[in-house]
């Protein structure tokens, strides 16, 4: 059994660190609430534009882009979110085991087949000792979140897909959904993924007035059978759209734009996460250092009573002898 000494120490050392995690929960409290008003502000902006210009790729038959095709998967480029100090929970651990799941997806591919931009100094680290091909130019993000490097970081991108040095394009990072709940979430980036559009559409039928590029080739198609027909020509399925000055004036500036808002987006997402896992990880401490505290004074108190009655013991048995 420990002595009152040894006792005490420990609850002296366990005070101190309770003072520690107390002190950051309340720090990580105060970042979270300005990470979060950033994140609710940008993200119903980024989701709304990125609907916008997906439903009208989808709806649109000529409107192709070198952004939107799609072509044989050779090389993956992988940005990964993780925070660059530790002390939140299992925060950056799934991460970089979704990281892992993700590469052992491409290892086929081969050594050189994937390329991961690291957004953080912990999946950075991890990365590198797993082997994995890095490019470490972005890891400062995640310590201070700027939509200037993100567009930096798109821009790269961009001109690696268009160029065919990549085929493919995926994030890796945690949706803040709310201060308890933070959803690990792996999105495509490039090719623009438009099958998650055309799902939460319907076909064209009588009853719908909503346009899919399956309806817009039908019309293309139905429109070529028909060319020597002398009735009413087929009018375009989908008026919704008035596309100025032109096609391609729009895709070039609204595919930038939301490639950038995309990665803004997830940056603000993955930083409001990492804030709310530590906070609860910190309160979570500060819990447990209570619990233990109750525990360590009961036994101090235990073991000073029985200290106490055992001294009692020996004068009362010394006076007796006497």
């Amino acid at each position: 059994m420990p002595s009152l000494k040894e006792i005490k120490t420990r609850i002296a050392s366990v005070n101190s660190t309770r003072k520690i995690t107390s002190a950051m929960k309340m720090v990580a409290s105060s970042k979270l609430h300005h990470a979060q008003v950033m994140i609710e502000n940008m993200l119903p902006y980024e989701s709304l534009l990125e609907h916008i210009l997906k439903a009208f790729l989808a709806s649109e038959a000529d409107a192709t882009n070198v952004y939107t095709i799609g072509r044989d998967v050779k090389r993956v480029a992988l940005v990964v979110y993780s925070s660059s100090s530790s002390l939140c929970g299992g925060f950056n651990a799934n991460v970089i085991k979704l990281m892992q799941q993700v590469a052992d997806e491409y290892a086929p591919l081969g050594k050189d087949g994937l390329v991961v931009f690291p957004i953080g100094r912990k999946v950075a680290e991890k990365a590198a000792k797993l082997g994995y091909k890095t490019e470490t130019k972005y890891v400062g993000l995640a310590d201070k979140p700027g939509v200037d490097g993100c567009i930096e970081l798109s821009t790269e991108l961009g001109r690696m897909f268009r160029d065919g040095e990549v085929d493919r394009v995926e994030l890796v990072y945690h949706h803040f959904k709310s201060a308890g709940s933070q959803v690990l979430t792996r999105k495509t980036y490039l090719p623009i993924d438009l099958e998650s559009e055309l799902k939460r559409d319907h076909e064209r039928d009588l009853t719908s007035n909503v346009a899919t590029r399956e309806a817009q080739e039908y019309l293309k198609r139905k429109g070529t059978q028909t060319e020597n027909r002398t009735e009413e020509e087929v009018k375009p399925l989908n008026d919704n759209f008035i596309v100025e000055p032109d096609m391609d004036s729009v895709l070039a500036a609204l595919i930038p734009k939301m490639a950038h808002l995309m990665l803004y987006t997830a940056l603000l997402d993955s930083n409001a996460s990492e804030h709310a896992a530590r906070m609860v990880a910190m309160q979570t401490a500060t819990d447990n250092a209570d619990e233990l505290l109750r525990e360590l004074n009961l036994q101090y108190n235990k073991s000073r009573q029985q200290a106490i009655t055992n001294e009692l013991l020996d004068i009362v048995g010394g006076s007796v002898n006497n």
